[in-house]
């Protein structure tokens, strides 16, 4: 059996995985983008020499330290699927991509192309919940 097809069904052929790395590097190049405007947005308070109103000062103030730790839980969600997707590159390098960790059956193309860093199968998933 040639190295591109697959293998009894235990992993995904070279071409495949081409397949999942491209949408793979897409995925970590929008969350990258992502992470720079929660990033921004944490950095910049918006505050200038023109806020020198007392009016609903206290009010300002109290959303901005909301807002800045929704962006920080944000970008701390954001980072942690970036460092999946990356991991997922991993996987595919080791040509392990795509290979449910509990059952060790194939994951369904379609589970992979809505969420690429699954590293279960729906049912393992599902049962993994009970």
């Amino acid at each position: 059996m040639e190295e591109n097809n697959k293998t009894n069904g235990t992993r995904y052929s070279d071409e495949e995985l081409e397949e999942f790395r491209i949408l793979i590097e897409s995925k970590i190049e929008e969350a990258k983008n992502g992470m720079g405007v929660y990033l921004d947005a944490y950095n910049n308070s918006g505050n200038d020499t023109m806020d020198t109103s007392p009016t609903f000062k206290v009010l300002e103030e109290g959303n901005q330290v909301l807002s800045k730790e929704e962006n920080s839980r944000l970008a701390a969600r954001l980072d942690k699927h970036i460092k999946n997707l990356e991991a997922s590159l991993v996987r595919i390098e080791n040509k392990t991509y795509g290979v449910c960790r509990i059952t060790g059956q194939l994951i369904a193309k379609e589970r992979l192309k809505s969420v690429p860093h699954a590293t279960l199968s729906f049912d393992a998933k599902v049962n993994e919940k009970k």
